[in-house]
């Protein structure tokens, strides 16, 4: 190819065009994150009525996130927060994983229905349930306890319709070639079926554990003891401190939202390919 040639394609305009309008939904949607991480850095009294004189301050600190971080105790909400957390996602996975693979592969009757009454469990608020719900957790004793942040989310219809889904993508053959190996079907789904399925794995790892450090509705109703609160409430009652000084609150909602940030920007590949494949049946 001649130097000339190099230079001779066409201009596309319309990848172009696609590409300045995805980079203009970015750069709004990643607006207030940047106004809230600029705000936070602003030194104390350079913000006025909730407005920032300038979107970049004239002066830089640090010092909002140290007082943040000790004046709201968030050492203990991320503790509490992170084993909710893990505690649900871990059994979520562990109970999608069952439900989703009998309901993907194992014949039986009332299959289909069983399906459809988890699917319609997707559209059931779960501020609905709360009643029950509480009062189940009260007749066991588990009020004021992580029990009580972390049963009532043990299980959910999302997370075994997309391990379901995506339990199906994979070919049947290579089930049937275990099973002549010897394998029986905990085996089978253990320790060939759960590692072929990473990207749904990491999607509902995902989906479930940002959700949960997101949730302010069960640490809400469920608890009252102080060492059982979770980032979020703790940002909850930090917010009603400090609700004038909008540095200080500003490096608190920055230390919130950093956790889940980093999980999603580790993740998003596995999180990407899960979330296009879960549709495509084999």
């Amino acid at each position: 190819m001649s130097e000339s040639d190099r230079y001779n394609y066409p201009f596309n305009w319309s990848a172009m065009l696609r590409l300045g309008i995805l980079l203009a939904g970015a750069g709004l949607i990643l607006l207030p994150l940047g106004i809230v991480f600029l705000t936070s850095l602003t030194p104390a009294g350079a913000v006025s009525l909730g407005i920032a004189n300038s979107l970049i301050p004239s002066a830089w600190t640090t010092e909002n996130y140290q007082k943040a971080w000790q004046m709201g105790k968030f050492w203990l909400a991320f503790a509490n927060s992170t084993l909710v957390a893990l505690a649900v996602t871990a059994t979520q996975i562990f109970t999608s994983a069952l439900a989703g693979y009998a309901l993907a592969r194992l014949k039986f009757k009332g299959r289909q229905a069983i399906l459809l009454i988890i699917i319609a469990t997707l559209v059931i608020p779960f501020q609905m349930l709360v009643i029950p719900i509480f009062l189940v957790l009260k007749w066991g004793h588990l009020i004021n306890t992580y029990g009580a942040l972390i049963l009532p989310t043990a299980a959910n219809g999302l997370g075994i319709f997309l391990m379901r889904q995506y339990f199906q993508t994979i070919p049947i053959e290579i089930e049937e070639a275990a099973a002549i190996d010897g394998a029986n079907r905990w085996q089978i789904l253990w320790e060939l079926m759960l590692p072929l399925s990473r990207p749904a794995l990491v999607t509902l790892f995902l989906f479930t554990f940002i959700g949960e450090w997101n949730d302010l509705f069960k640490p809400l109703v469920f608890t009252t003891k102080p060492s059982l609160r979770t980032v979020q409430l703790a940002l909850a009652d930090f917010q009603e401190q400090f609700t004038n000084n909008w540095p200080l609150l500003m490096a608190a909602v920055t230390i919130a939202t950093v956790p889940v940030v980093l999980i999603f920007l580790v993740g998003q590949k596995q999180f990407i390919r899960g979330i296009a494949t879960t549709g495509v049946k084999n």
